[in-house]
């Protein structure tokens, strides 16, 4: 059953990333070694970022149980760096947006996915599997859908020539998905929301700013 039961949260976690690489095109051009520089740019920033937040942003030293808004807000803010990482790789990649915008978010995505799984507790029976590791699976995947949405609107707030009028929605878009986090937090401490709860919050909210982005990358590339 344990077996089994691997199986399954590898398929779940894993295999949405390969269909995702083969279906989206980035396999006729041979791109998983920008892919995997994509992962190693991830890793750099994030490398960055904890420096840069263990320096200024010490641990949380007030009473347990009291929400550290103004800290949290701050930390959330940092994560501007995965935008301007994710617009070195795709500068650094030639061909047309959609390519840029999954090799890109490939990248990010499975380097993320890959850290957080040496986090999992092993022991002297291997690892122990739980319906949390079910939960890790499916957020994964919601993962994925955010980076590529995030990737898409740093590509489209980067164009020269993009429209007056996608400037608002484009930035607020860049807002959420920086502080999607933040509020993820935010709602599970005031409303107490439970795990599988937050993970169904967390799967609409990915889906609203996903629905927003495409609708917004398919209209300017067709007015182009």
């Amino acid at each position: 059953m344990t077996l089994f039961h691997f199986g399954n949260c590898l398929s779940l976690a894993y295999f949405p990333y390969f269909i995702a690489y083969k279906c989206s095109g980035l396999s006729e051009y041979n791109a998983f070694w920008r892919c995997v520089q994509a992962g190693a740019t991830y890793l750099f920033v994030q490398l960055c970022k904890m420096l840069f937040l263990a320096t200024f942003f010490p641990t949380w030293e007030g009473a347990a149980g009291v929400y550290d808004f103004v800290g949290e807000f701050m930390k959330a803010t940092v994560d501007f760096a995965d935008l301007l990482g994710l617009h070195l790789v795709m500068s650094r990649n030639a061909g047309k947006g959609e390519y840029k915008i999954m090799v890109a978010a490939m990248g990010w995505a499975t380097a993320e996915l890959i850290m957080s799984r040496f986090s999992l507790p092993v022991t002297t029976r291997g690892i122990e599997f739980d319906w949390k590791y079910i939960q890790m699976s499916f957020d994964s995947n919601i993962s994925l859908v955010h980076y590529i949405a995030m990737a898409a609107v740093v590509w489209m707030f980067t164009r020269y020539d993009l429209p007056k009028s996608f400037r608002l929605p484009v930035t607020i878009l860049l807002g959420l998905c920086v502080y999607k986090g933040f509020l993820m937090e935010l709602f599970v401490h005031v409303f107490l929301l439970g795990s599988w709860t937050a993970l169904l919050v967390k799967a609409v909210l990915t889906g609203a700013i996903s629905l927003c982005s495409l609708f917004l990358f398919v209209t300017l590339v067709h007015s182009n």
